[in-house]
């Protein structure tokens, strides 16, 4: 299946420096995200969310107001570019500030995993959810760290400085931060439950 990617802007800590929008085919900002957007003079394709904390509602964009209590902005934004045919979203802005805010994003992640592939970046490296293996590149010296949720068994590792063997990982009890990638490329496959992968940008 060819991917379809989308940009997607949180109301988060924002980034320090943006990807190139030009790569998407589809720019949005969640409520007050879209200040953020505006302030570099960027005009987002989509603008979405309950609209509680942006300045001023454009005018020269598109904009969806969801206002349904039971799910969050972040979800709710997902789901409308789900419809509109995208199965890519880059987000930027999920983590920092308030962490309920950035837990409750990977809440959300996990549970649409299956539908779409979601990949959080930020200043200091990126992060998703893996389905049983993926081979990542051009990592070498980057930090790897492996977060069960809550518990990934059967999980073995190839070019990281500390391997992993058939082995599990449980929150709570332990998990696998702060490795490091010892080749330019690793291998991480697993047989039942969540990962999370986190790669540093460094």
């Amino acid at each position: 299946m060819n991917s379809k990617k989308a940009f997607l802007l949180l109301n988060g800590a924002k980034p320090t420096v943006l990807p190139d929008l030009t790569s998407y085919k589809l720019v949005c900002a969640v409520d007050g995200a879209y200040n953020f957007l505006k302030s570099k003079n960027i005009i987002p394709d989509l603008v979405t969310g309950d609209f509680d904390s942006i300045n001023k509602i454009p005018t020269n964009t598109e904009v969806i107001e969801t206002e349904d209590q039971n799910f969050t902005d972040f979800e709710k934004t997902l789901l409308i570019l789900k419809e509109k045919g995208f199965n890519a979203i880059d987000v930027y802005g999920g983590s920092g500030l308030e962490h309920d805010h950035f837990l409750g994003n990977i809440s959300t992640a996990l549970k649409l995993k299956n539908e779409l592939t979601i990949t959080f970046f930020d200043d200091f490296g990126r992060y998703f959810f893996i389905e049983k293996s993926i081979t990542l590149t051009n990592v070498k010296n980057k930090t790897i760290s492996l977060i069960p949720f809550p518990e990934a068994q059967n999980i073995t590792t190839k070019g990281l400085k500390y391997p992993l063997k058939n082995e599990i990982l449980t929150f709570g009890t332990r998990i696998g931060t702060r490795n490091k990638a010892s080749e330019n490329e690793v291998i991480i496959s697993y047989k039942s439950g969540e990962l999370l992968i986190f790669v540093g940008n460094k």
